[in-house]
């Protein structure tokens, strides 16, 4: 498992598709995630991209530095990822907090991406006073408490009982997250707001939804959509962790979208 390691941590990536010449396409995983939820596009997308998936600090197979954290931490964390890899500009696809990193990449490292699509996010997730709250219960108890309810908000009743392998495996995951990491993570998200600086990011932009999304709803979506100088909404079936409820139409747009020219 390759490892970048930087002075207050390291950070666990992998690449997939590593061939020269194609361009790299870069995935951010949601909170409390590892670089196994977009297990399901890796196989449709690693010929026509090189693709650099990593675990946020504080999850999956990084370490977590000492919490708080802000958006310039974990965009921080990206550049450096690039820098190491010599990677100077990529496609971007993140989701929730991850689409929250691409915002701030977009707006303070825009040279280094280029096309940009963003998925069950908002340019403001919830409030200070909810994630204040978050980090108090997760501090006192821990994030397996949190699992029934984030099931609900992730994924729909119909994709657990057809599929509960697939949910239970991005579940388990979110159990192990470090207390440290989410925390740290939580409280990005309560500073977190780009509301009044969307129409400064002018790369083309795609806006996912999960139409039944109760975390980032398609509102948030279209208004990410209509905020950017070149954005486009789609809605897929689903809740939050739509790349995984709705893999195969989502797969098939994120590569349409990447692939397309310039005019389209």
């Amino acid at each position: 498992m390759p490892h970048l390691t930087l002075p207050t941590h390291r950070l666990h990536y992998r690449i997939d598709g590593d061939q020269k010449g194609k361009p790299w396409l870069t995935l951010c995983n949601s909170l409390g995630t590892d670089l196994q939820m977009w297990d399901a596009q890796i196989a449709d997308l690693s010929g026509d991209f090189r693709i650099l998936r990593y675990d946020r600090r504080g999850h999956g197979g990084s370490e977590a530095p000492l919490p708080p954290y802000d958006m310039a931490d974990l965009g921080g964390d990206v550049i450096a990822l690039l820098d190491a890899l010599a990677i100077d500009r990529t496609h971007f696809c993140g989701l929730s907090i991850g689409g929250l990193t691409g915002q701030w990449l977009a707006l303070h490292a825009p040279t280094r991406l280029d096309r940009i699509v963003l998925c069950a996010t908002a340019a403001r997730i919830g409030t200070a006073d909810s994630w204040a709250a978050r980090i108090g219960d997760v501090r006192a108890s821990g994030l397996r408490p949190l699992v029934p309810a984030t099931a609900d908000r992730w994924f729909s009743p119909e994709f657990r009982a057809a599929q509960p392998q697939a949910a239970e495996a991005v579940l388990d995951s979110f159990a192990r997250t470090s207390v440290d990491g989410y925390a740290g993570c939580c409280a990005a998200l309560a500073q977190a707001d780009f509301r009044g600086a969307l129409d400064r990011i002018g790369h083309p932009l795609l806006a996912i939804s999960g139409d039944d999304d109760p975390v980032c709803p398609p509102a948030d979506l279209r208004a990410l959509a209509r905020g950017v100088r070149q954005g486009r909404h789609l809605s897929l079936p689903g809740r939050h962790i739509v790349t995984i409820e709705a893999a195969p139409p989502f797969t098939a747009a994120l590569r349409a979208f990447l692939t397309a020219s310039r005019a389209d």
